[in-house]
C-alpha cells in the first residue's frame, strides 16, 4: 500500500495486528473447545478489526487519489471507479 499519509499507514497496521491477535485467540477458543459465545464474540472483535482497517485503507486511497489523482493512477493504478469498486467490496 502506497500513501503519503503515515498516521493511516499506522493505524493500519495497528488494527491488522490487532486481529491477527483476535484471530490466534480464536483459534485457541477452537482448539481448547471454548463455549460458542465466547468464540463468536471473538469472530465478531476479528470482523470488526479488518472491516476498520479496510474502510481506512480506501479512504486514505480517495484522499490520496483526491489530491494527486495523476499519481494515484500511475502509482497504483486507482480510478475514481476502482475505489468505488473496492469501497463496495467493504460494504
Amino acid at each position: 500500500m502506497i500513501t503519503t499519509d503515515a498516521d493511516a499507514h499506522k493505524r493500519i497496521l495497528n488494527r491488522l495486528r490487532r486481529a491477527r491477535g483476535q484471530l490466534d485467540a480464536v483459534i485457541v477458543a477452537v482448539e481448547n473447545e471454548r463455549p460458542c459465545r465466547e468464540i463468536v464474540t471473538q469472530l465478531s472483535a476479528v470482523s470488526s478489526a479488518l472491516d476498520r482497517a479496510g474502510f481506512t485503507i480506501v479512504s486514505t486511497a480517495m484522499k490520496d487519489c483526491i489530491t494527486d489523482p495523476e499519481s494515484a493512477r500511475d502509482e497504483q493504478g486507482l480510478t475514481t471507479e476502482e475505489l468505488e469498486k473496492l469501497f463496495l467490496m467493504l460494504a
